[in-house]
Parts: structure tokens; C-alpha cells; sequence
């Protein structure tokens, strides 16, 4: 087992042609490991980030490892099954706890609320496009889908949103990297599939078409649109290098989100969105305001609303609002089931 955060020391003796020995000088280098799925999308971010890093830190190697998640195994069945989320982060966070791997770079929409004992969430890059987006060939949008037109997705809150916007189509569960989806599409077995824009630009499919779902009535995943840098947190050295990819606004935005997950003790059994906005740009005290909402995953109860707040106070409030208006009793009762 190796353990990476630290300067890696080379240097031997040698005796020269003459039979003279010459000292060659210690040479000093940090290496570090970037844990990485190893999906397109994951490894595009992945080295994204590292060039980012290298660009503040020429001193440093970085090597990224892939690893082969149980979301990436499981491709058959919907999300809200087989335990959500943290499907995709495990085997990367094992890898970090166990010295295999110092930081790791997810898709901030992957993450679980909560993070196991010893890791954190220690910088956040500027966010892409939040928005969802209606991909299709012919162009369609939401409203101009063809009655009983297929539509693919993975994603529980994606489904219920159509659904609620044009409850007239029919979805089909359709999991799977990007380009797999897109292939399927293609192909002829959906009409449309609903993506994360973000992905699609970091993959640079700028061609394929698609119509952007407005954040206002197709309310996107927490933290989508952006990245999560996350690594031990006992390791002080590792911390400051990685602080310099914080962008401030889209940690505050998508701090407030993430709170309102946690508030709300949000899975995916139970359909969960919120955007959050920059209002008050202070550095000392920061104010978002954040969009959410908490749904059945039939469709038949909807709640939502939005707070004004410091990050963290609003994503909490708006948690406990929800909560008090019903909220409650629909993740207790669809968690059971």
C-alpha cells in the first residue's frame, strides 16, 4: 500500500568513467493519486481537474486510478432500487480512506448528503450549466413531443417531472455512460432522453440537439452542473493545494443545495431537486436563494417553494418548510417501501 501525499525522494550515488564517485542531486517531487471512475464523462472531469491543478502547481505529479463502481456494474435496474447515489462514490472513497488514493473528483450530483468519517468536500470548480436537456433528434422540445412519445432516463426526479409537464408521454428506464444513452437514442428506441447538459459540454457533443429545460420548472439535481473535490481531511498539505479550484460563488450556491438534501435526509427513493442563485455576493456573509422541491415518486404530492438566506441557513430552512408541509411523511413512508 503506498502512501502518496508526500515528497518522493530519488537520488543514488554513481562513480563516473574517471572512477570518481559524483553525488547527483536529491530531487524532490509530489505525487499524488486522482481516484476516477472510469466512465467518459468521469475521466474528462478527472483530467480536467488535474490540468487545472498543475497549472497553480507545476511541482506536482498526478497519476489518475480508475475503479469500477457498483453504479457502473448495475445498469439494468433504476437507481431508486438498488440504493441510490452513493453508488457511485464507495469504491473511490474506500480507495481515499485506505491510502490507495489522496483525492477524488465526482460529478457533485453523484454525492450522498452525508460523507464518511475522515473525508470532506474541500474545493468546488465554477459550475457549468445546471440545466436539464431534452435531447433529440428532431429537435423536439418538451411541448412539442409527440403524444405518447418514449422518453428515457434513469433518474427518478427527471421522471416525475415530465410526467408532471406531460403526463401524456411514457418513460422507460434508460441507464448507462452518456454516449451509450445517446447511441440508444439514435438508434430509434426513444424519442427523446433527458441529460445534464454540463455532461454533454464536457464531453463536447456541442452538435447534438437539444432544448434546455428551464431551472424554473424542471428543477435540476442537487449541486448539478458541478464538480466535487473530495479528500482526507487530515491531510493539511493536500487541502491547500487543492483550495485553489474553489470557485466562492459555486460553493455557496451549491452548499445551500447540498443542505437542503441533508435537511430533508433526501434518497434517491423519494424525487428531490433544488437551484440555488447568488444574491449577495459578500465574501464575510454570502445570500442565496434557493428553489427546491419534494415529490411522491407517482407524481401525486408535490411541494415546493424557495428561501432567501445565508447558504447553509436556507438550504435548512427550506428543508424544514418542505418537511412541515408534508414532506415527512412522504419520504418516511416511500423509504420504507
Amino acid at each position: 500500500m503506498c502512501f502518496l501525499s508526500y515528497p518522493l525522494r530519488q537520488g543514488h550515488q554513481r562513480a563516473d568513467q574517471e572512477g570518481r564517485g559524483r553525488s547527483l542531486m536529491t530531487i524532490e517531487k509530489t505525487t499524488m493519486i486522482l481516484a476516477s471512475r472510469k466512465s467518459d464523462l468521469a475521466l474528462t472531469q478527472s483530467q480536467w481537474v488535474r490540468t487545472e491543478l498543475l497549472k497553480h502547481h507545476p511541482d506536482l505529479e498526478i497519476k489518475i486510478e480508475t475503479f469500477v463502481t457498483r453504479g457502473d456494474q448495475i445498469l439494468d435496474v433504476a437507481l431508486a432500487k438498488v440504493g441510490g447515489k452513493g453508488l457511485f462514490v464507495k469504491e473511490l472513497e474506500l480507495a481515499m480512506l485506505e491510502r490507495k488514493a489522496d483525492f477524488a473528483v465526482h460529478s457533485m450530483k453523484d454525492m450522498p448528503a452525508v460523507f464518511p468519517e475522515g473525508l470532506g468536500l474541500v474545493a468546488v470548480p465554477v459550475r457549468h450549466a445546471p440545466y436539464d436537456v431534452l435531447v433529440s433528434p428532431e429537435g423536439y422540445t418538451l411541448h412539442t413531443l409527440p403524444e405518447g412519445a418514449l422518453v428515457g432516463t434513469s433518474s427518478l426526479r427527471r421522471s416525475v417531472l415530465i410526467k408532471r409537464l406531460r403526463p401524456d408521454v411514457s418513460i422507460q428506464i434508460l441507464r448507462g455512460n452518456v454516449p451509450t444513452r445517446v447511441r440508444r437514442l439514435m438508434a430509434g428506441e426513444f424519442q427523446a432522453i433527458i441529460l445534464a447538459e454540463a455532461g454533454l459540454a464536457r464531453l463536447g457533443m456541442d452538435d447534438l440537439r437539444r432544448t434546455p429545460l428551464d431551472v424554473q420548472t424542471f428543477i435540476p439535481a442537487v449541486g448539478q452542473g458541478a464538480l466535487a473535490i473530495e479528500a482526507r481531511l487530515d491531510d493539511a498539505s493536500l487541502l491547500e493545494r487543492l483550495a485553489v479550484l474553489n470557485d466562492p460563488e459555486t460553493f455557496w450556491t451549491t452548499q445551500a443545495e447540498r443542505a437542503f438534501l441533508k435537511g430533508v435526509e433526501g434518497s434517491c427513493q423519494v424525487p428531490i431537486g433544488a437551484h440555488a442563485t447568488l444574491i449577495e455576493n459578500d465574501p464575510e456573509a454570502p445570500r442565496v436563494r434557493i428553489h427546491g422541491f419534494v415529490a411522491s415518486p407517482d407524481g401525486s404530492i408535490w411541494l415546493e417553494d424557495e428561501m432567501e438566506g445565508p447558504p447553509d441557513e436556507a438550504g435548512r430552512a427550506l428543508a424544514h418548510k418542505l418537511l412541515e408541509r408534508g414532506a415527512r411523511k412522504v419520504i418516511a413512508a416511500w423509504s420504507r417501501s
